[in-house]
């Protein structure tokens, strides 16, 4: 009886690593939202957020999870010429150290510019447990988190830990 039991749990934990990768978030569109909040920590995200910016899709940008000694200045000399974009309407937020704290650094940022909508922006593999962890942060303020993810090519160890990241915070956040 253990053993069927057992076996049933791995067929659902394997079942559900397979939805995990084949139901990966996808870019949102042309929706505008009035910010944006780009996680660091992946290939081609912050330049995702800068083109929505660049394209008129939200008003401001909320890089979140920047290393302290980065600044505007090093950021423009990556990206090729957006100085007067970042200047005007990018904050660097410098206060999260995860996904978790993404999220909250996000909140307070949201309520300080009185933002009611806003794009999320991070990898596709790591959507789904940011989004959870976004929508956790937000509660029922009633604000509106637009999906933005950027397609990658993800390697198997790496769906395969956020996988298990994802369960993980499931678990924790019913045991709070």
């Amino acid at each position: 009886m253990i053993l069927r039991f057992l076996s049933l749990l791995l067929l659902v934990y394997l079942l559900g690593f397979i939805f995990f990768g084949v139901t990966l978030a996808g870019p949102s569109g042309h929706q505008r939202t009035d910010a944006a909040v780009v996680i660091t920590g992946g290939p081609g995200r912050i330049e995702h957020a800068m083109d929505v910016l660049k394209k008129g899709q939200a008003k401001r940008l909320l890089i979140s999870g920047v290393d302290p000694s980065v600044t505007k200045k090093d950021l423009a000399a990556r990206l090729g010429g957006m100085a007067s974009l970042l200047k005007c309407c990018v904050d660097l937020g410098t206060e999260s150290v995860d996904t978790r704290s993404n999220a909250e650094e996000a909140k307070r940022w949201m309520d300080s510019h009185r933002f009611h909508s806003f794009r999320l922006i991070t990898s596709d593999w790591h959507m789904r447990r940011a989004n959870y962890e976004f929508r956790r942060a937000f509660g029922g303020s009633g604000d509106m988190i637009v999906i933005d993810a950027v397609p990658t090519q993800p390697k198997f160890t790496t769906l395969f830990a956020e996988y298990n990241k994802y369960l993980l915070r499931r678990i924790s956040a019913i045991v709070e």
